[in-house]
């Protein structure tokens, strides 16, 4: 894809600045319901603020910034979704994703943002977040995170069980698997697949009733622990994952891959799903801000491109991977089978 334009004038400056108005604004409405609210059909600031529980001055005031959004549209004083805001942000669509929208980057990922300033330069405080497991130690703070995750994850998942071919695997592990949204999926479209998932132990305590919920129980299991440090089932056909390398300090990439190497069968696939920038760095843009976020809370975290991915992952002992774009302008997924 092209890179992106140089700027050229202060407005263009003053978009990005004033950008955290617009995302409050999203996560507001989300809170409120109003997309919800909306689904039914056009209302207006009356309508919409009765079915939000707030004043018609302020839903009036709350709507115009979502129409200057391009999220609703306004006709003869009734506001109506835009077909985006139909699709993804109503409760219950087929594509919603609002709990991890409001939930996830709302609460947790626009609070932690403040610590990139320190994060970058070397002075967090101490009682700082500073990683995944300290993050995931609060058991509200993983619950938060991880049903956010699940609801965010389900599209992904689906994605993935139709690009890659896992019908001849009958055992996976998915480190970093949260609370199973691509386990379930993946066990879904695989019958005879089997899937370990490795996670912290309070977001694994979560993971197995929405399990237990799927139906999989019998076929998709919890060790418990941080990935760089816990014994790896071995034996695998397939090892996944996803957002784990933005999450996880640098040094560490190695180090998982070499893991993975180890817990292979010859001829086994490994899966890398992440925040990954094209190898000109130019972008794409959202792949990048997700990296940089991350940094916020793990400061050592390493920016990856796709050519230093494929020779980090060449490297560790697996043939050349196949690295392409998974959730469009945000993720790819790196595809390379154990060498030898």
């Amino acid at each position: 894809m092209p890179a992106p334009a140089p700027l050229t004038d202060a407005d263009q400056i003053s978009d990005i600045a004033f950008g955290f108005m617009g995302s409050k604004a999203l996560f507001t409405a989300l809170d409120l319901g109003l997309f919800t609210a909306l689904a039914d059909g056009p209302l207006d600031a009356e309508g919409a603020g009765r079915a939000a529980g707030i004043h018609p001055d302020r839903a009036a005031t709350l709507l115009t910034a979502l129409a200057g959004l391009g999220l609703v549209t306004v006709e003869n004083g009734r506001f109506a979704n835009a077909p985006a805001a139909d699709a993804f942000l109503v409760k219950g669509a087929k594509y919603d994703f609002g709990d991890y929208l409001r939930l996830q980057v709302g609460r947790q990922m626009y609070r932690l943002l403040d610590q990139l300033g320190p994060a970058l330069t070397g002075a967090l405080p101490e009682g700082a977040t500073d990683s995944y497991e300290s993050w995931f130690s609060d058991p509200e703070e993983a619950r938060l995170y991880s049903e956010s995750q699940h609801a965010g994850s389900a599209g992904p998942a689906r994605q993935l069980a139709k690009k890659v071919d896992l019908s001849e695997a009958r055992h996976l592990l998915d480190v970093g698997g949260g609370t199973g949204a691509f386990a379930i999926g993946l066990c879904k479209a695989y019958p005879e697949l089997r899937v370990t998932i490795l996670d912290f132990p309070n977001v694994a305590k979560l993971g197995r009733a929405y399990i237990a919920d799927a139906g999989l129980s019998d076929r998709i299991d919890y060790v418990e622990g941080n990935a760089i440090e816990a014994a790896w089932p071995e034996g695998l056909d397939a090892v996944l994952m996803s957002y784990l390398f933005s999450g996880v300090p640098g040094e560490a990439q190695p180090r998982l891959l070499d893991k993975a190497r180890a817990a292979l069968n010859p001829g086994g696939l490994v899966m890398v799903h992440d925040f990954i920038v094209n190898a000109n760095r130019e972008g794409p843009r959202l792949a990048a801000l997700w990296q940089l976020q991350h940094t916020a809370f793990t400061p050592e975290a390493r920016s990856n491109d796709t050519d230093s991915l494929a020779a980090l992952i060449s490297e560790a002992g697996f043939e050349t991977p196949e690295i392409g774009p998974m959730i469009p302008e945000m993720t790819m997924l790196a595809l390379a089978r154990k060498a030898g």
